[in-house]
């Protein structure tokens, strides 16, 4: 059932706001989509581009969220009931954000997994350009040695875990069709957090998600970290095998604590109970199987927002490392690009506070014929360059089976 808020969409929106707020250059056509296994956000038209950075320093987070509540604030006084912010944050918070207000918004209760599309369909779709150009940053032989150089750091340095990434660039010979292409990723990953918004720089930001960062509904809160790994087999026997293996290894145990006693400290003191499990468990996608804690908790403060709460968290050593400062300084010193919007949070919050944000993984920036896809890998000092390689080409199925692509 649809729940369309009302006072949206009445031509009233368009107006510019003062910096860092300013309003973007399409005003009509823009649209986004999120959605989770409760519900589908669809968004149209832009009321207010959000482009500051949330920053690193408390002053400089306030303000950012200053900003967010003021942009609400006018919404609702153009009419709007409960206005949302939708949008994603960068890896780096000293970055700006792409958060926008939007004119329309349609809320749908339950899954919105198909995207206007029966999953058989969308899986029967073929890609119609072929591959010209793929390169991957850093190369294979340069990844395997910035791992090398994390683990050299680990027994010099109070540095436990950093997550390393890279970067697939893949140009085709044809415009890429990303309505299509979302549509076989929603349909191949049912399960996931589904989500599509255009960027600054003209491209559009697609994914489905495993990792929900935080979601926020009245007092309550949920958080389910993610981190230890292992490529899902197409033999039953082997991929139960592997599954097995991974709740038993010692080295993905450790990884996984280090995000979860991280993300308990970080949400204790906005918490009067916070519910964490002793042991995680394992969920799976088509491509790979997690070791997962599903986290609870009921705010002490009704008043905080969703997006307060999951900027605090951002980034979880589940997708940076720990110590989270000195592992970024680690990646900025080994990764040889900017992360941009991957790896950062994406999602909505309404004025209410209520929201969802997920941590922005297995996901691609799409323009015209290219695509950009992102993986990383977790380093703790047991890590081996190959499997950590081999990690990443299997986390990048996901969006290469959508997109067609074959490597």
């Amino acid at each position: 059932m649809n729940h369309p808020l009302s006072g949206i969409g009445d031509g009233r929106l368009g107006y510019v706001s003062s910096a860092p707020v300013r309003s973007a250059p399409d005003t009509g056509s823009a649209s986004f989509y999120f959605s989770s296994g409760r519900r589908k956000i669809s968004a149209r038209g832009i009321a207010e581009h959000i482009a500051a950075p949330l920053g690193y320093d408390s002053g400089q987070r306030e303000d950012f969220h200053k900003t967010i509540a003021s942009a609400l604030n006018r919404a609702k006084a153009y009419g709007q009931k409960n206005p949302l912010v939708i949008g994603a944050l960068p890896f780096d918070s000293a970055q700006p954000a792409t958060l926008y207000i939007p004119r329309e918004v349609t809320v749908s209760e339950g899954s919105g997994a198909e995207h206007n599309a029966a999953p058989d369909v969308a899986l029967a779709e073929k890609p119609s350009a072929a591959v010209v150009r793929v390169e991957s940053i850093p190369a294979e032989a340069r990844f395997k040695q910035a791992v090398e150089q994390a683990v050299a750091n680990f027994r010099l340095s109070d540095i436990r875990k950093a997550v390393l990434s890279r970067i697939l660039n893949i140009e085709l010979n044809g415009m890429i069709d990303t309505d299509a292409v979302f549509r076989r990723l929603c349909a191949q990953n049912p399960s996931g957090y589904h989500f599509r918004l255009p960027l600054a720089d003209g491209s559009e930001l697609i994914g489905a998600s495993p990792e929900l960062l935080l979601r926020k509904e009245g007092p309550r809160i949920y958080s389910n970290p993610l981190a230890g790994s292992a490529k899902r087999q197409l033999n039953a026997a082997d991929d139960r095998r592997v599954s097995e293996m991974l709740c038993g290894s010692a080295k993905d145990n450790y990884e996984h604590k280090l995000v979860i006693d991280d993300i308990r400290q970080v949400l204790a003191p906005f918490c009067a109970g916070l519910d964490v499990p002793d042991k995680p468990s394992l969920i799976n996608t088509p491509a790979m199987w997690h070791l997962s804690t599903y986290i609870t908790g009921t705010v002490s403060a009704p008043s905080v927002t969703a997006l307060e709460i999951a900027s605090r968290l951002h980034p979880t050593p589940a997708v940076c490392g720990f110590p989270t400062r000195q592992a970024h300084k680690l990646i900025n010193l080994v990764e040889p690009y900017e992360r941009g919007p991957f790896a950062g949070m994406v999602g909505w919050c309404d004025s209410h506070g209520d929201g969802e944000w997920v941590v922005t993984i297995r996901c691609g920036r799409i323009e015209r014929n290219t695509a950009q896809i992102f993986a990383g890998a977790g380093i703790v000092e047991d890590s081996s360059p190959e499997a950590e390689w081999a990690e990443t080409q299997a986390k990048m199925q996901t969006m290469l089976k959508a997109l067609g692509v074959t490597l």
